[in-house]
């Protein structure tokens, strides 16, 4: 017997917003009829579908569904087909046609807009973190950190930070100064999360003095002397020792590659 309200059931192998927003805005078009929806997500398995479809035939209910497993998809609609039930698949058509015009293959992943969320989440919060916990800023930060990166000035500590921010990666940078104490808690957290970058004299000599110049500063400052730049990594090695931490050298190397060899590090759990 059908129902005097339709009733379409929203179903899917996530959360169902899609095929309910859908839904919605068909009902729209038809000014005062009320529509009777319910949604049923994170449908997986056959035994599932066969336990709607009672209840929806009992309703005649039409089935709205989102469901990226193919062999979802052919089970509702050959079991629809048996019941004389109206079915409205949401997505096939538009990932058919995707398909067909780049010559890919959709990953079929369930729920894969909400994992695509909560990496971008992640990725958000990583670089938020990044910014508050740069260039040593709150050595606090070192403790929370997944990685924490130290060198002197002008190793690329911040652009390496930020590029790791924005795979996911928390990260916090601290400067090596003869004259400053490292943070305490460099000493304490594990030193595999900890990476010390290092550089040659010369050609760290050839970026500070750069900088200078864009300063507007001589470049025969302090902060460019090579003697005093040869101190700077003589006691960045000392405590790059001290703490235990992987020691990449940069002179040669890209953001890109020196980020590449501590994500190699870190998800190997070394």
């Amino acid at each position: 017997m059908k129902s005097e309200i339709p009733v379409i059931y929203v179903i899917s192998d996530a959360l169902g917003e899609t095929a309910e927003f859908v839904s919605r805005a068909a009902a729209a078009q038809f000014n005062g009829i009320r529509t009777k929806l319910r949604k049923i997500p994170y449908v997986q398995e056959e035994t599932h579908i066969d336990d709607i479809l009672e209840e929806a035939v009992e309703e005649q209910a039409i089935l709205v569904y989102t469901l990226v497993l193919s062999r979802l998809r052919n089970y509702i609609e050959r079991r629809a087909a048996e019941k004389n039930l109206v079915t409205i698949d949401i997505l096939s058509p538009l990932i058919n046609a995707l398909e067909q015009k780049t010559g890919l293959k959709p990953k079929n992943i369930p729920n894969i807009t909400h994992r695509l969320d909560e990496q971008y989440f992640r990725k958000v919060e990583a670089v938020e973190f990044a910014v508050k916990y740069d260039d040593g800023k709150d050595p606090r930060g070192v403790l929370f950190a997944d990685v924490v990166v130290i060198g002197v000035s002008r190793t690329s500590k911040t652009p390496l930070s930020m590029y790791l921010a924005h795979k996911g990666i928390k990260t916090a940078n601290i400067p090596l100064v003869p004259e400053v104490t490292p943070p305490r808690e460099l000493f304490v957290i594990p030193p595999n999360k900890v990476f010390g970058l290092i550089l040659s004299p010369e050609k760290l000599n050839q970026i500070r003095s750069e900088r200078l110049k864009t300063l507007g500063l001589g470049a025969s400052a302090d902060y460019a002397n090579l003697n005093r730049i040869m101190e700077e990594l003589e006691y960045a090695d000392q405590v790059m020792k001290k703490v235990g931490c992987m020691v990449i050298d940069t002179t040669t190397k890209a953001v890109e590659e020196t980020a590449s060899i501590i994500m190699q590090k870190i998800y190997k759990g070394e």
